[in-house]
C-alpha cells in the first residue's frame, strides 16, 4: 500500500523542488500538492475538511510567510501563517494520526553564540519572523509528538525567488553589486532538504524531534556571492560593505550544528559550495 503524503505550499521553492523528486517516488507515496490558492492552511474548517477526506501519512508544511523584512509590518499575517495555520495542522495530524514534516528556520536564534547552534540550544528570535516561526514550533509540541521539526538556513534553489538565483541573474547582466559581510550562516539547497525529507519518509524507523538540517561549512552573504560571481567569471562585478539598514534584525550569527542529521544519514552532508554549484549548473542550462 502507498504511503499518502500532502505537501502544502507546494507553488514555494521547496515545494516544487519536492514535486520534482516526486517522480522517482511514484511507485511507493502518492502525493497530494496544494498550493496556497487550492488550501489555505490559515483556515482551521477547509484543513479539517482536507484530512477528513484524505487518509494522509505524513504531512510536508512547506507553507510559509518568509519576508523577513514585510514581517514587521504585516505581523499579523505572519503569525497566522508561520504560528496559527501551523497550529491547524498539528490539531488535524493528531487527529488522523498523521505525520507533520515541518521547515522552521536558524532565525529561532538570536545569532550572540560563536558555534554552530545545536537543536537544544535557548531560542531568541530577534525579529517577527523568526518569533512566528518559534511560535509554529511551540504549537507542534503542545500538540503532536509523532513530528519531525526541520530548522533549516539560507534556503535557494533554481525555483521562484531566492538570493542565489537573484544574484545569479544580476551578475549575468553584468551588473555591481554591493554585498554584506556582517551576517554569517551557512546556504542550504532546496535539493539536499528534500532528499532529507525523502529519507525520513522512507526509513519510518526515524526518531521523531527537531532536526538542523543546512550544508555544511559557513560563510557571509559576500562570500555567498563572490563564490556565484566567480563561477560566472565576475568576481569584479562583487564588492563587500559591512552592513546596511533593515526593517528586520537578522542574526548576526546562525550556523546550525548539523552532526544529529550526519549520524542519521551516517554520511558527511555537502559542502555549501558543492551544493550551490549544482544549482548554478541548472540556472546556467536554463
Amino acid at each position: 500500500m502507498k504511503i499518502r503524503v500532502l505537501v502544502t505550499g507546494s507553488n514555494g521553492q521547496l515545494g516544487k523542488t519536492i514535486k520534482d523528486f516526486s517522480n522517482d517516488f511514484t511507485n511507493t507515496i502518492d502525493f497530494v500538492f496544494l498550493e496556497k490558492s487550492k488550501l489555505d492552511i490559515t483556515n482551521s474548517k477547509v484543513v479539517e475538511h482536507l484530512f477528513k477526506e484524505h487518509n494522509f501519512d505524513y504531512c510536508i508544511n512547506c507553507a510559509a510567510f518568509t519576508n523577513v523584512d514585510l514581517a514587521e509590518t504585516e505581523t499579523q499575517k505572519a503569525l497566522d501563517v508561520n504560528a496559527h495555520a501551523v497550529k491547524n495542522l498539528a490539531v488535524n495530524c493528531k487527529q488522523y494520526n498523521t505525520t507533520l514534516i515541518h521547515v522552521s528556520t536558524d532565525y529561532v536564534f538570536d545569532g550572540s553564540k560563536e558555534s554552530p547552534y545545536l537543536e537544544s540550544d535557548i531560542t531568541n528570535p530577534i525579529n517577527t519572523y523568526g518569533e512566528s516561526k518559534l511560535l509554529g514550533e511551540t504549537y507542534i509540541r503542545e500538540h503532536l509528538s509523532n513530528y519531525f521539526i526541520i530548522r533549516t538556513s539560507w534556503l535557494y534553489s533554481k525555483f521562484n525567488n531566492n538570493f542565489v538565483k537573484t544574484i545569479f541573474n544580476k551578475l549575468k547582466a553584468n551588473e555591481k553589486l554591493t554585498i554584506i559581510t556582517s551576517q554569517k550562516g551557512t546556504p542550504s539547497s532546496c535539493r539536499d532538504l528534500s532528499e532529507f525529507i525523502f529519507f525520513i519518509i522512507s526509513k519510518k524507523n526515524t526518531s521523531y524531534g527537531t532536526y538542523h538540517f543546512s550544508a555544511t561549512g559557513e560563510t557571509t552573504w559576500y562570500g555567498l556571492a563572490l563564490h556565484i560571481s566567480k563561477y560566472l567569471n565576475k568576481s569584479s562585478n562583487v564588492k563587500p560593505i559591512q552592513n546596511y539598514p533593515t526593517k528586520a534584525q537578522r542574526p548576526l550569527y546562525s550556523v546550525l550544528n548539523n552532526k544529529k542529521v550526519e549520524q542519521l544519514y551516517n554520511k558527511p552532508l555537502k559542502k555549501w559550495k558543492d551544493s550551490v554549484d549544482d544549482v548554478l549548473e541548472h540556472l546556467t542550462k536554463e
